[in-house]
């Protein structure tokens, strides 16, 4: 296992950043909460940084980012931080970012083709609704209070609403770091990302 360089460290940080933006989206359109789940582009970073880095440095930028917001940084949606974030129904989509980079790294390490860019992000894009709906179901059953009626069914209908705009940016997002792969990512100093 090849040590992290400063340009790892320094991509891993800049996705950090992208992260804290993406989720805090919903902020500036507050009609952009179905629910109790907040639309973001955090998946589409999160997935992003799993094609761009790999498996390895980009799920470190993913556990990164979860810890920064965890020590207390409101770099979670709504300008939310601290150890508290545990307890609510969507953490689960932050700890699905962690698992989603790692996958989507190491299926696009194997094969950089843009099939395989496109398909290891909607495998990603999966990963994350799959892991945080699951979580924020368990969460409202257990602890956090369950709305009225709440039920399994109810907690996929709120994914409906954010379901077209990340399939279209998983798929915009392979597309991206496949080209980022064959034009920049290749070249120099770059060539050993997500190798």
């Amino acid at each position: 296992m090849r040590k992290l360089r400063t340009l790892d460290l320094t991509l891993a940080a800049m996705f950090v950043a992208l992260m804290a933006i993406g989720a805090n989206i919903s902020t500036i359109a507050p009609f952009l909460h179905v629910g109790g789940v907040p639309i973001t582009l955090q998946t589409f970073f999160a997935i992003l940084a799993g094609a761009i880095l790999g498996s390895r440095v980009g799920s470190i930028a993913m556990v990164v980012y979860m810890l920064v917001g965890l020590v207390g940084v409101p770099v979670f949606a709504d300008f939310t931080g601290g150890l508290t974030t545990i307890i609510k129904p969507t953490f689960g989509f932050i700890v699905s970012y962690i698992l989603a980079a790692y996958i989507i790294g190491k299926l696009v390490e194997k094969n950089k083709s843009l099939p395989v860019f496109i398909i290891a992000s909607l495998i990603g894009m999966a990963v994350n609704y799959l892991f945080g709906t699951n979580w924020m179901y368990f969460a409202y059953k257990l602890w956090a209070g369950a709305p009225e009626g709440f039920s399994y069914k109810m907690a996929w209908l709120w994914m409906v609403a954010p379901l077209p705009k990340d399939l279209i940016l998983s798929v915009l997002a392979g597309i991206m770091a496949h080209r980022l792969q064959k034009t920049v990512l290749s070249k120099g100093q770059f060539k050993h990302i997500g190798a």
